[in-house]
């Protein structure tokens, strides 16, 4: 599968990086993309770096000659994670100033899985309205909210309850978290 992940300007860079850490290159062609503002973020919230596995190839968010920027070379999937709202605002209305965009607005008109995974709280009426123009554009919105049925112990085990969520609609197979069982058994195990 050829993957493009994506990466803004919005806190939560551990999820592109959890992401990143639970996709093999040696079975996915995987590119990188990030916005000018996300290098910013990395910086503070991954003080190591963006760790990236060997035969990832990273490109300029300016540079539209990339090969998904075209319709004629789309990848299978796009998760853009985490997803500011300016983000997500500029796909929904069309705004391709840069290859990130251009991306997005491939992988909607050419009906290509684009997962959008925005962290952002509280939303306005805007933000709605912008998710909404998405969703009926076909996009898969998968905000950051974890789930803490699985008691998780670790900021990683909270992270990967979201990243676990989006290796599922990219339709990759994921242990990081454990399937929701009948809540009697479930129940029972606690």
């Amino acid at each position: 599968m050829r993957i493009l992940i994506a990466i803004t300007g919005a806190s939560g860079s551990i999820y592109a990086q959890r992401l990143l850490d639970n996709l093999d290159p040696n079975l996915h062609e995987i590119d990188v993309v990030l916005s000018n503002y996300a290098q910013v973020v990395l910086v503070e919230e991954l003080p190591d770096g963006l760790r990236l596995p060997p035969g990832v190839k990273t490109h300029n968010s300016e540079n539209m000659n990339a090969p998904f920027a075209s319709g004629s070379n789309p990848p299978d999937a796009m998760v853009i994670i985490p997803c500011s709202m300016g983000t997500l605002g500029r796909i929904a209305h069309g705004y391709s100033e840069n290859v990130l965009l251009r991306a997005a607005d491939v992988m909607l008109k050419e009906r290509r899985k684009l997962i959008l995974v925005p962290r952002e709280t509280p939303l306005s009426l805007i933000h709605v309205k912008n998710f909404e123009l998405l969703l009926l554009a076909g996009a898969t919105l998968l905000p950051a909210n974890p789930s803490f049925y699985t008691r998780p112990k670790t900021v990683e085990q909270v992270v990967d309850t979201v990243v676990a969520r989006v290796l599922d609609h990219l339709g990759i197979p994921q242990n990081l978290v454990a399937r929701w069982k009948d809540v009697n058994s479930y129940n029972e195990s606690c």
